[in-house]
């Protein structure tokens, strides 16, 4: 079965910094690109970050830029996303999700080109 499994998230003081993890099951991440997501409260989903499944090719939504970097590991089929520098704005649901098609050439923050979510992970930034 297709399954993706966020894990990492939680407390953090601001400045301070967490690593999430995308356990992906049911396909290779070889085979197809990965995004990052994050939804806070009143607020719509956004793209964070995407990583490509063809070159390892990154993409960063603007307010994530220089603080959080995507990573894969295809051996554990993981994907990590490293949050450095962390704001209170940076509070919400984070998700991992997957491209509906088979190694699309580029990844892209929109929320429409995944089909498959993981169950979310919880980042809170606060003193």
């Amino acid at each position: 079965q297709l399954q993706l499994v966020e894990s990492g998230g939680g407390l953090v003081q601001p400045g301070g910094s967490l690593r999430l993890s995308c356990a992906a099951s049911g396909f290779s991440l070889d085979s197809y690109n990965i995004g990052w997501f994050r939804q806070a409260p009143g607020q719509e989903r956004e793209g964070v970050s995407c990583i490509s499944s063809r070159t390892g090719s990154t993409s960063y939504t603007d307010s994530v830029k220089g603080r959080f970097t995507i990573s894969r590991d295809n051996a554990k089929n993981t994907v990590y996303l490293q949050m450095n520098s962390l704001r209170p704005e940076d509070t919400a649901v984070y998700y991992c999700a997957r491209d509906r098609y088979f190694r699309r050439d580029y990844c892209a923050l929109t929320k429409d080109q995944y089909t498959y979510w993981g169950p979310g992970t919880q980042v809170t930034v606060s003193s």
